[in-house]
């Protein structure tokens, strides 16, 4: 019998960690283009593998799962084909003790998948996105690309060419009005160059034989009494801009989201002493237990189905393994939706497509197995 459960284990296993690789790279490769993009314009790789390291925990809960179905397809789908599990049954081995050594994996996956919900992946989901809005504070010439707006205070940059760090090419800045819907002044400059204090974070952009096109009476001086436009000419122009203040300014508060659990228990508590809804955070705390879940779910779903399945439908396995982790992520995130209706009861809704799957795949294997 060891011999046995070893041999099931060794196949999922190695089904297992090939699809939660593949899966996780495209995962994590999805929401690393920005990134590579601000790699690309000057951001230290250092800040890039950073960044990966925050959302990897979050991605797992999402890839373990998926990955405990497609090897559980593939194995037993195998298996079944090569009737190999038919022999086994033939000689008195019974489902559950041909899948015991999974489920107890399965088991332990869905700790850990309870663990990165809970614990590591909030709070560290939320320092990837402060990590992505501070990334301009320890590399600001990096948001100079040609081509791209730039948008500093009230004021709109483009640029035709960069050269070096620091050289720029073709500048047109558009400084606002107060309202921030008309433009005030339209400078036009050959060429530029950017200075940085990242001591005091403050970016300034000198121009040289640069236009500049006064559109507000009083834009640029006092002294302009003339109705339309007014056209100076000058070799030198200098802006300064805190590019830090708007990231030293971010709000405290954290959003339940970035939450650990404790923390988010505790807003919970706190709101309810204020007599205000807590669905949106009760619907938080549901969601993550939900997908924490998951493994079981897709596993004794996917158990039956893989069974089922004849060796030249092993491509309809893979497809049905998709459709179904594609139906129960969009099923919790749709109910997630519905956190602004509190009538409905979302944070209990969202607990269907686990019950829907782990029942109905309990229903099969058992049914299965009296066979």
């Amino acid at each position: 019998m060891k011999i046995l459960n070893w041999y099931v284990t060794r196949g999922f296993l190695l089904a297992f960690g090939m699809a939660i690789a593949i899966l996780t790279f495209g995962m994590t490769g999805a929401n690393l283009i920005k990134v590579f993009d601000l790699v690309s314009q000057g951001i230290s790789f250092w800040t890039f593998l950073k960044f990966t390291g925050y959302i990897l925990p979050i991605v797992l809960t999402f890839t373990v799962p998926w990955a405990v179905m497609v090897a559980v397809m593939l194995v037993f789908g195998r298996m079944s084909a090569d009737s190999e599990i038919t022999a086994m049954r033939a000689c008195g081995i019974s489902i559950l003790q041909i899948v015991s050594p999974i489920l107890i994996f399965t088991f332990l996956l869905t700790l850990l998948c309870l663990y990165l919900q809970v614990e590591v992946g909030p709070p560290f989901l939320g320092k990837s996105r402060d990590l992505m809005k501070t990334a301009a504070i320890d590399q600001p010439l990096a948001l100079f690309e040609p081509g791209k707006q730039i948008s500093i205070e009230n004021t709109i940059i483009y640029i035709d060419d960069k050269e070096g760090d620091n050289s720029l090419k073709g500048v047109q800045i558009y400084t606002l009005t107060d309202t921030g819907k008309e433009v005030a002044q339209d400078i036009s400059a050959t060429r530029g160059k950017l200075l940085v204090d990242k001591e005091k974070q403050i970016l300034t952009v000198q121009l040289f034989d640069c236009l500049l096109i006064n559109k507000a009476p009083g834009a640029a001086s006092g002294n302009i009494g003339t109705d339309g436009p007014q056209r100076l000419f000058s070799e030198e122009l200098s802006f300064s801009f805190n590019y830090g203040k708007e990231a030293n300014e971010m709000r405290v508060s954290i959003k339940p989201k970035f939450m650990k659990l404790t923390d988010l228990m505790g807003r919970i508590r706190l709101t309810k002493e204020l007599n205000k809804d807590t669905t949106e955070l009760e619907v938080e705390l549901n969601q993550r237990i939900a997908f924490a879940l998951s493994p079981i779910a897709f596993l004794l779903l996917g158990l039956p189905l893989a069974i089922r399945t004849s060796r030249r439908e092993t491509s309809v396995g893979l497809f049905l393994s998709v459709i179904l982790a594609g139906v129960f992520f969009l099923s919790i995130i749709l109910c997630e939706s519905l956190s602004m209706f509190p009538h409905l009861y979302p944070q209990y809704l969202l607990w269907l497509p686990n019950i829907i799957f782990q029942i109905g795949g309990a229903v099969m294997t058992y049914r299965i197995s009296q066979r």
